[in-house]
């Protein structure tokens, strides 16, 4: 069985090593230290333009839970739209009601403007108070697939909810691991669980090629401006041998 790898980045400087370490699909975010927020306008053409994988940009507003309001869901709503015209493949969409059950209105309204692109559903679904009413509901909603690690901190953590899942949803939506995957779990998660595809970000940090550097003032919550996140090749080869 083939398995299908998408790669999550934050950078356009990530999206050529991901591809050519060998990724099948991109998720396209921002700031993945937050858990990955939606891309810019400019960075989602860039992308478009020199990738030669699906990719698929996040649609999140902001950080922290999946709980939005009216006017967060117009944004994302408005982040659809550009993604298409964009030239991306697709979107990866997800928001709760407060009870945790899936905000189906929400999710039908991101569903309809994102129409002939291909729709995932993110790890919103990892907080849902009802997640196997959720995946009934996205199977006969057109999405193609479900990010989640099982409900668990990690993947590998998740495996018998993932298999659970797996076994609900074949052959009508996919069900793809992630968190906390590795070249070191990645073979066993996707024996165990019988998905076919899987996700990660593989991250590392390069030297920032800044001559002078002044330690003193720093952006945000980071110890340093100077080491920069972008995708490590060899973690995306060596989970791509591991799955051989």
């Amino acid at each position: 069985m083939s398995v299908l790898i998408e790669v999550c980045i934050d950078s356009l400087e990530s999206l050529p090593i991901a591809q050519t370490a060998g990724a099948g699909r991109i998720e396209l975010c921002s700031s993945l230290a937050t858990g990955g927020l939606t891309a810019s306008a400019g960075y989602m053409k860039q992308a478009a333009r020199v990738a030669n994988i699906p990719v698929y940009a996040i649609i999140r507003p902001r950080e922290g839970d999946f709980l939005f309001s009216s006017a967060d869901i117009e944004i994302m709503l408005e982040d659809i739209h550009i993604a298409k015209q964009a030239g991306l493949n697709g979107v990866v969409i997800g928001a709760l009601r407060a009870d945790g059950k899936i905000d189906d209105v929400a999710v039908k309204a991101m569903i309809k403007v994102a129409s002939g692109m291909g729709i995932t559903f993110h790890r919103a679904i990892d907080h849902c108070s009802a997640p196997f009413e959720a995946l009934e509901f996205l199977m006969t909603h057109g999405v193609e697939r479900v990010l989640t690690s099982g409900l668990a901190k990690r993947a590998d953590e998740g495996i018998n909810t993932l298999k659970d899942m797996v076994r609900l949803t074949q052959g009508r939506l996919s069900i793809m691991p992630g968190a906390g995957v590795s070249p070191d779990n990645a073979k066993r998660i996707i024996t165990e669980t019988g998905a076919n595809e899987i996700h990660l970000s593989g991250k590392t940090t390069r030297p920032s090629l800044m001559s002078y550097r002044n330690e003193k003032a720093t952006m945000g919550s980071g110890e340093s401006d100077f080491a920069i996140t972008v995708t490590n090749p060899e973690i995306i080869k060596q989970t791509v041998l591991a799955l051989q």
